[in-house]
């Protein structure tokens, strides 16, 4: 990753019908010299048209889902989940609130639509959007009803009568039968006009009609609401009130509140104003598409068949503006075709005057729908454009810690070293450990570390972070106070906007991590690599009381009875691994980068204030590797259970399929000092002791009398794995049990 960085950027704000094609076309087909960056506020996108089929139980939730994680990482995208703040149209910038503003060349928004205001209390009000966690919010209600309502019906009104909102009241019934089978809903639609499917013929509204009456449904047309009370009534214009326990609102489209930021033009409910082109109208290099943008000459409705048939035309007009040549324009059909699910395993088919409601409409619809997700669910990564230069070992090198030269070669080097000594280098490669400690004093000591790696992911921003927190771990580890940082980063080569973006993305990203620590950032070095690299050498104080008799944390410490405590969840090698693959799901990626992204601070702390002695952190050796470490300095053995690991959200099931890291065989060279039962070696969670862990946690031999102590100081985050034993071979064993 990073091998060069970009001559043309290209963003998306939003991964709708349109962008997704966009997206699936690079995947298929990438722009010479260009970047594709996607930002979004989730991880996975929803395809709305297959919702109220999911509500109805007719495909599982996945089957909706569109992982943008995995999509990105299969086009050879960048994916950034972070908060928009704002555009600076004339710099053509995208401004946000926690990271520098990211320069584009062309951008597309679509961040779709969303429902109208609800007036007044909204505590008994689920809105539709967004799509992505209603099932789950839906559910959770659903589960709070149970309980709170025993002896009458539930009432649930669903307000909105356009497609949607008439969707979602036919196919709620077999939700609820489907996971409360006792229950009874009294279940309303609710639209302040006079008809439900505006805009939609007569047959269709007509047979609409006839379905609702069918399924008991009540209609309550032609009275805006005025307010939704505390107790969750509606009040009507009329003067009347609609006594509910649950509102679904899914009213008309109003444009999504990240427009109102964008100082661009808009049209009365606050969506984009737009050309033929779906270009802003203030904007060349700005286009708004879905239901985003409006057109300036011919409104639209808001409906995802535009957006659909917009996705052609987008993808032609960014290769002709980056190529300087004329745009082609999008032309709205006229008529389209629509499917309209009614949960009873029937659709009202409506084309050109022509409908029909019946088992074949809903087959259509599913044949449909299916093609259209088989699209985006295709996570088959690009095939990769050879490098100049094809390196000798052309297998893909995993990143991060993965990315260490691995630990025997390292030691053979160390031992043929003639190295000087000095009397105040009280730790150094004598006894090596993941610092080094200088003697200024009596009482003080200054500690050093430095670690960096190879990019092992596409956002600057994020390396920068974790970088920072790697670092930083090694003196946590030991005890010490981090005062201050030097940064030593290799950008790629590339024009110089783009190396400028890389660089202030990197250390601005540190700083989110160093800030908090109060470390500033003093000095470092940067050069120009063909492989982008990021890391720090950080420097801390260690406070030693006067005759007090008082002990560096080390990895020497360990005592037999001591518990093993780890802080952080392992994994982190696996999912990289996996993402280079586009193997790793979006849910699987969120606990990744909050693990690799979560401070050792605290652990530190504890190992200071608690005369804790044996500690190290899990970096790029694995598990196995560090303890069999700390094992060794300590002239002990140990016990683990695998069943007690912490792990992160999908690293078994990946290391069951043989994903791993490219560092992973050379860390099983400690596995002659594992015992363990065949049937044991063979699980998912053994492969994980062998996996580096990037900005991984604290390792620490606890002793009995204060681990209580420590499990109420830091809670979910340590974990007790195992315990530490005497010696029972020659050497150092790890025994290992299910």
């Amino acid at each position: 990753m990073h091998s060069e960085l970009p001559l043309l950027d290209i963003v998306l704000l939003g991964v709708g019908h349109t962008n997704a094609h966009i997206l699936n076309m690079w995947r298929m087909n990438p722009l010479a010299n260009a970047r594709l960056t996607c930002i979004s506020d989730f991880g996975m996108a929803s395809y709305s048209g297959m919702l109220p089929g999911t509500l109805a139980g007719q495909y599982e939730p996945s089957e909706m889902q569109i992982d943008l994680v995995r999509l990105c990482a299969a086009a050879g995208a960048r994916l950034i989940q972070t908060e928009v703040t704002g555009l600076d149209v004339k710099q053509r910038k995208l401004l946000f609130a926690e990271r520098p503003p990211l320069a584009f060349d062309a951008m597309s928004i679509g961040v779709g639509s969303q429902p109208t205001e609800v007036p007044g209390e909204d505590i008994h009000v689920m809105r539709i959007k967004p799509m992505q966690s209603f099932l789950p919010r839906l559910d959770t209600r659903l589960e709070s009803l149970s309980r709170q309502v025993t002896d009458r019906p539930w009432r649930i009104a669903v307000v909105g009568g356009g497609a949607g909102g008439f969707e979602v009241a036919c196919c709620l019934p077999r939700h609820v039968q489907q996971r409360h089978a006792s229950a009874e809903i009294e279940l309303t639609l609710v639209d302040q006009g006079h008809e439900i499917l505006k805009g939609m013929p007569s047959r269709t509204r007509a047979m609409a009609r006839q379905e609702l009456n069918r399924q008991g449904i009540q209609l309550s047309l032609g009275q805006e609401i005025t307010e939704v009370g505390s107790e969750g009534q509606l009040q009507l214009a009329d003067g009347h009130e609609l006594e509910t326990d649950l509102v679904l609102w899914a009213t008309s489209a109003r444009a999504p509140e990240i427009l109102g930021l964008l100082d661009l033009p808009k049209d009365e409910r606050g969506f984009l104003l737009i050309r033929s082109t779906l270009q802003s109208t203030a904007a060349d290099s700005i286009y708004a598409v879905g239901d985003t943008g409006t057109l300036q000459q011919h409104p639209t409705a808001k409906s995802g068949v535009y957006a659909v048939r917009q996705g052609p035309v987008l993808w032609e007009n960014l290769q002709r503006q980056l190529k300087n040549q004329p745009l082609v324009e999008w032309h709205p059909q006229k008529s389209f075709l629509t499917l309209l699910n009614t949960g009873d395993d029937r659709a009202i088919l409506t084309y050109k005057g022509l409908g029909v409601h019946a088992r074949w409409c809903l087959k259509l619809k599913d044949t449909i729908d299916r093609r259209f997700m088989a699209k985006y669910q295709d996570y088959s990564p690009a095939m990769a454009k050879p490098s100049r230069q094809q390196p000798v070992d052309s297998k893909m090198r995993c990143g991060g810690c993965g990315g260490k030269l691995p630990a025997d070669i390292l030691a053979r080097v160390l031992n043929k070293m003639d190295n000087p000594s000095s009397s105040r280098v009280l730790l150094g490669l004598e006894q090596p450990d993941d610092i080094a400690v200088i003697k200024n004093s009596p009482q003080t000591q200054t500690a050093v570390t430095v670690d960096f790696f190879t990019t092992f992911l596409d956002d600057p921003h994020l390396l920068g972070q974790v970088a920072a927190q790697n670092a930083m771990s090694d003196l946590y580890a030991s005890a010490a106070e981090p005062q201050a940082a030097v940064a030593m980063v290799t950008v790629p080569h590339g024009p110089a906007r783009s190396q400028e973006q890389f660089l202030l993305e990197v250390l601005d990203g540190a700083l989110r991590a160093l800030r908090p620590a109060g470390v500033p950032i003093v000095g470092g070095h940067t050069i120009e690599g063909e492989q982008a690299t990021v890391g720090f050498t950080i420097f801390g104080d260690i406070f030693l009381e006067e005759n007090s008799g008082q002990q560096l944390a080390s990895k020497g410490g360990l005592q037999p009875g001591d518990q093993l405590v780890l802080t952080k969840p392992l994994g982190t090698g696996i999912l990289l691994a996996a993402q280079q693959r586009a193997l790793c799901r979006a849910e699987w990626m969120d606990k990744l980068v909050e693990s690799m992204t979560a401070s050792n601070r605290n652990p530190g702390l504890a190992v200071r204030d608690m005369g804790i002695r044996a500690v190290t952190d899990v970096t790029g050796f694995g598990l196995a590797g560090h303890l069999w470490e700390m094992l060794c300095a300590s002239h002990v053995s140990a016990e683990l259970s695998l069943a007690t690991l912490p792990l992160l959200a999908g690293a078994v099931e990946l290391a069951s399929r043989g994903v791993e890291s490219t560092l992973a065989p050379s860390n099983r060279q400690v596995e002659p000092h594992l015992r363990a039962a065949e049937e044991t070696r063979s699980s998912g969670a053994y492969a994980t002791l062998f996996d580096p862990q990037t900005s991984g946690g604290l390792l620490l031999g606890v002793p009995q009398d204060v681990l209580t102590a420590l499990v109420e100081r830091l809670g979910d985050s340590a974990t007790v794995i195992g315990h530490v034993v005497e010696r029972v071979a020659d050497a150092a064993t790890i025994l290992v049990r299910p």
